[in-house]
């Protein structure tokens, strides 16, 4: 395996950003750019400052309370830049800029009122933010759940004087927000929003700025919240990242004329939506292309009303930054009707393969395989193949006949349900597992939902990996640029939906988008098949991470995420049976550094954990108690010399240091 000193792209990144950290070499100031450490996503760190020798001297220094914000979720990881964590907060979306050293909240940004974000399903759900440097000012851009782009001075919160202009609404500034509503083509009212009969748009990660121009994807209602066939399309848009002047649209369902438009077989392409791009945006500034992977379109689990492959649902597309066109697309699913969004940001690495350097891009998915590319050309690294599929039972529906299949790097979880994959603790728990099975139809990957009244009296059918992974966005994947290593994290699940009428699928909404009910969609579970003992259906481990080498395709090692947890070992029916480590069932929430793959998860009786592991060999090297459960994220930053550690606590903001470091002192260090 060639080690590089740095990656190419990396440093190129942080040189054309203006917003290069100190050497790291001095480890005064190490920064993390955007929620994914760079705009290659890999959530890496040089920060050397804590290592195995150290680890487990980790205490917290302080802690954000996000509860005057009426923070809850904890998705959104904050950067770190000029002495400064930048972050959002809470369903209003707050802007906040706190002091790295004390976590004291300097200044904050908050969108006024309107319907358009109080109808929002997003609110909470703010991953981080975007910056960039303009005429030697760092500005700071978001997206909020009503879909403005707001840009604010990084010192003082304050809007942006010259880019975009007066919103016609009660208390909006007179400069520093664009409605984004406005480039979208759609017929909208600037406090209400779209009419509910056409669609509706919303947005959880922010944008990117790539050489000036800053792109922004967008996020729709959740699929399976749906019973109408109308929607609006998720279209990316772009703006000059100094004034705010729209310099283009890329249509992710394709006119007429346009590439992909064969791939909608009928006229759905005109009033069916969604194909957003609620996971964030990664970027190569050298190449000027912007990453963009996307969800499914209209309806999660039935799309019987959209004949077709559906491009650009399900995809990953390159999009040239500075005019919107694209370079290359790869469709991940075919007439997605599995919720298998994107679920996380595509990571950039350079590695060599067969004494080749190769730009490469790599897509952890909830199918859980790694669909990787070269990022210049898309091209796949190694072959992507198309196998057979089964086909819906559902009336109407008409599944692509073949899916897209990698053939490295190797499947990271359970795809399929066969007997061997059943628990065997005991020849007694095994069978209890297969009675369990015995109401749903199951098998093979891409298994195709049921609906309720189906010929063969199933409660439902079972396809694995779920909708909630695989990969999800709670456990972005990491990766680190001088060997070329990903971590994925896992989880072992399967996901059975009832689907019904959509008339009566309707009766769930109070304000459904849309006018007409699609044939089916999804209603009130029947539930999924339960183990009587408690247990997991399936062998452990049920939730991992694994480190593939990206210079090779293979699968380095595996390791379970935290410990057993205590209702598996107390549990009366696996009594005397060594369980061995089974792994909470969870995702784990990771970052890498230069020393180490830290993780957050839980110890075997629930206590909030971190782990540090070896990142050549999967080795656990320390573990310490931490105050709270980590669900989305975490980071790390060298600030005036010292390293911390924060991890999204739910309403917090957590950050542990080694003794030593103190508050006066690192507080006034900008």
């Amino acid at each position: 395996m060639k080690i590089k000193a740095v990656s190419a792209m990396t440093l190129l990144a942080g040189l054309l950003s203006g917003l290069c950290a100190t050497s790291a070499s001095a480890q005064d100031t190490v920064e993390w750019l955007t929620l994914g450490s760079d705009y290659a996503h890999t959530r890496y760190s040089e920060a050397n400052k804590i290592d195995a020798s150290n680890f487990a001297q980790l205490e917290t220094a302080w802690v954000w309370n996000g509860a005057s914000f009426d923070a809850s979720s904890g998705r959104a990881t904050p950067s770190y830049v000029d002495g400064k964590l930048v972050f959002v907060a809470g369903p209003r979306r707050h802007v906040i800029v706190a002091d790295a050293g004390t976590g004291e909240t300097i200044c904050s940004y908050r969108e006024p009122n309107t319907f358009r974000y109080e109808y929002s399903m997003r609110k909470d759900y703010g991953k981080g933010v975007a910056i960039a440097e303009v005429d030697g000012k760092k500005v700071i851009y978001i997206t909020s759940p009503a879909f403005f782009l707001t840009a604010l001075d990084l010192e003082t919160c304050s809007p942006l004087p010259g880019f975009g202009g007066q919103i016609p609404v009660d208390g909006f500034p007179a400069t520093g927000v664009v409605d984004l509503l406005a480039d979208l083509g759609h017929p909208y009212d600037p406090y209400a929003g779209i009419p509910l009969e056409t669609g509706y748009i919303t947005s959880s990660s922010p944008p990117i700025v790539v050489n000036g121009t800053v792109v922004v994807g967008n996020s729709a209602e959740q699929g399976y919240n749906q019973s109408r066939i109308e929607n609006i399309p998720g279209d990316i848009l772009a703006y000059d990242a100094k004034t705010g002047e729209f310099k283009w649209k890329f249509n992710v369902i394709p006119g007429p004329g346009e590439y992909g438009h064969e791939t909608w077989e009928n006229d759905a392409w005109q009033w069916t939506g969604d194909v957003s791009s609620w996971a964030p945006l990664s970027a190569d500034l050298e190449l000027d292309l912007v990453y963009v992977p996307t969800n499914g379109a209209t309806l999660d689990f039935y799309g019987g009303f959209r004949p077709g492959d559906n491009l650009f649902s399900t995809s990953l597309i390159a999009l040239n930054a500075q005019t919107g066109e694209r370079a290359w697309h790869f469709q991940m699913v075919h007439h997605d009707i599995w919720n298998y969004d994107t679920p996380t940001a595509p990571i950039l690495l350079d590695v060599t393969i067969d004494g080749r350097d190769v730009p490469a891009i790599a897509q952890a998915t909830k199918q859980a395989y790694l669909y990787v590319f070269n990022r210049e050309t898309g091209e796949p690294l190694w072959p992507i193949v198309e196998r057979p599929v089964p086909a819906s039972k559902i009336p109407g529906e008409q599944l692509s006949t073949t899916q897209p299949h990698p053939t490295k790097p190797a499947a990271y979880s359970m795809q399929e349900v066969t007997l061997d994959e059943l628990v065997d603790f005991t020849p007694e728990l095994r069978q209890q597992a297969i009675e369990a099975l015995a109401n749903f139809e199951y098998g093979p990957f891409f298994q195709p939902p049921l609906h309720r009244d189906n010929d063969e009296g199933k409660l439902g059918a079972l396809w694995c990996p779920g909708d909630v992974g695989g990969t999800n966005i709670n456990g972005p994947a990491v990766a680190d640029p001088h060997s070329g290593i990903v971590y994925v994290t896992s989880v072992k699940n399967c996901s059975s939906r009832t689907m019904v009428p959509g008339e009566e699928a309707d009766t769930r909404y109070a304000a459904p988008t849309g006018t007409t009910f699609a044939q089916y969609a999804v209603g009130r579970g029947r539930g999924s098949p339960r183990h009587p003992a408690g247990i997991p259906l399936f062998k452990p481990p049920y939730s991992k991470i694994t480190a593939i080498d990206l210079n090779t395709g293979e699968h380095l090692w595996y390791i379970p995420v935290g410990e057993t947890p205590v209702r598996y070992t107390d549990n009366p029916a696996l009594a005397g049976i060594e369980l061995g480590n089974t792994g909470t069932g969870s995702h784990a929430v990771m970052t890498v550094t230069d020393t180490m793959l830290m993780y957050a998860s839980q110890s075997s009786d629930g206590t909030p954990t971190l782990f540090a592991v070896d990142k050549r060999t999967g080795e656990q090297i320390g573990k310490i108690e931490i105050p709270n459960s980590v669900r989305y994220g975490m980071m790390t930053y060298v600030h005036a010399g010292h390293q911390f550690i924060l991890l999204q606590t739910g309403s917090s903001l957590t950050t542990m240091a080694l003794p030593g470091w103190d508050a006066g002192q690192v507080g006034n260090a900008h």
